[in-house]
């Protein structure tokens, strides 16, 4: 693509739906920070393609504020910033102890797994939703339609399902508050409606469930296959710190995204954008642009990754500990218990999910020595 094309490549996120993608971190970042030219409304768009594409939920309209511009992204930027503000990450440190070894108990007298689906997910899941104050029968409707979105399953279906079970949610936290991120939401002074609510709380999901899961198994990918994490008469091996830091950087959990409708047409590197079309940042090929990695070697700073994205629609600063604490949490606490932790298959038989926005594993087939019962942290 760099060779052919240069920083924008021509592609079709569906057959027949023209888009632009963009592989040069230098474009990508003047991009994400013009939000007067490259706005993330995609109103325009909508009405010039199907509204049953099985990927629309993932680019339509919402209020909120990723798919917002200006005085209303603004509204919902304060609000959700603030109810993030609240998260105590001790909290999170001390939710993720005391679960752990409960979730591992259920595999680990077996001696193998899949760690996704019988660990990480779970515990995401878990201790998302108590940050959230949301009930595990709410949670598991949300996780369920959520995972269809990223896979690209029926448009009405999934928007059908995942509003019903917000709106619970939302009526829920109205009439019984708490010390959780819904409740800070619903008491916002931005007064948010219902239909404002669920909207916010879908954004929180998308984001808080399905990237920082397939974060944390794409680092213990990278920390069961490459010797630079594993213990050596040589060296100690890499921390988990670094592996995350690694996998932001490399092979980001959102592979392609960050959607901007530019409203006219307008010329760029070069070439010409025509107007009310996506153009999508590829936040892989932009963190290992050439131009900017070239003698870095294959592990960079997570200072400047756009895996966060960059701009008025970046990932919110509050969120960005919550990430990195819940992975390397959670992975440290699958270590500490079980140390001698192997992948069961060649890493080449591993199946990715389809989708053109996340890079994300099937399974994550382990073994392990058996172990006795694990007491939980108190």
């Amino acid at each position: 693509m760099r060779s052919e094309y240069g920083s924008l490549v021509p592609v079709d996120i569906w057959p027949g739906v023209p888009a632009t993608l963009v592989i040069k971190y230098a474009t990508a970042i003047r991009i994400l920070n013009d939000p007067s030219h490259f706005p993330a409304d995609p109103r325009q768009w909508q009405r010039t393609v199907p509204a049953d594409i099985p990927i629309m939920p993932m680019l339509e309209y919402r209020p909120n504020a990723l798919r917002t511009s200006g005085r209303e992204h603004a509204r919902y930027r304060q609000a959700l910033t603030d109810a993030l503000a609240g998260v105590d990450l001790n909290l999170v440190r001390t939710s993720i102890e005391r679960s752990a070894a409960s979730v591992i108990n259920g595999f680990a007298t077996v001696g193998r797994a899949d760690i996704l689906s019988q660990y990480a997910l779970p515990m995401v899941f878990s201790v998302f939703c108590e940050i959230l104050g949301c009930p595990p029968e709410i949670g598991q409707r949300v996780a369920a339609a959520q995972a269809a979105m990223f896979d690209g399953v029926d448009t009405e279906t999934v928007n059908a399902a995942m509003g019903a079970a917000l709106f619970d949610l939302t009526r829920l936290k109205r009439a019984h508050p708490g010390e959780d991120i819904t409740t800070r939401l619903v008491q916002h002074s931005t007064a948010l409606t219902d239909e404002e609510m669920i909207h916010q709380l879908v954004l929180l999901f998308a984001g808080g469930i399905e990237p920082s899961f397939n974060l944390i198994a794409n680092t213990l990918l990278l920390l069961l296959t490459d010797a630079r994490f594993l213990s050596s008469a040589d060296a100690p091996p890499l921390s988990t710190g670094t592996a995350i830091d690694e996998r932001l950087a490399t092979d980001p959990p959102m592979a392609n995204f960050c959607i901007t409708y530019p409203p006219r047409p307008m010329t760029i590197d070069g070439q010409w954008l025509p107007p009310h079309q996506p153009v999508i940042i590829s936040m892989t090929a932009c963190n290992t642009d050439p131009a900017l990695t070239q003698g870095l070697g294959i592990s960079v700073d997570n200072g400047w990754n756009l895996a966060f994205s960059s701009g008025d629609h970046a990932c919110p600063a509050p969120a960005r500990p919550y990430v990195r604490v819940l992975a390397q949490e959670i992975i440290d606490q699958l270590l500490d218990h079980l140390p001698d932790l192997e992948l069961e298959v060649p890493q080449h038989d591993l199946v990715w999910r389809p989708g053109g926005f996340h890079r994300a594993l099937t399974e994550l087939p382990v073994t392990f020595a058996p172990t006795r019962y694990l007491f939980p942290t108190p």
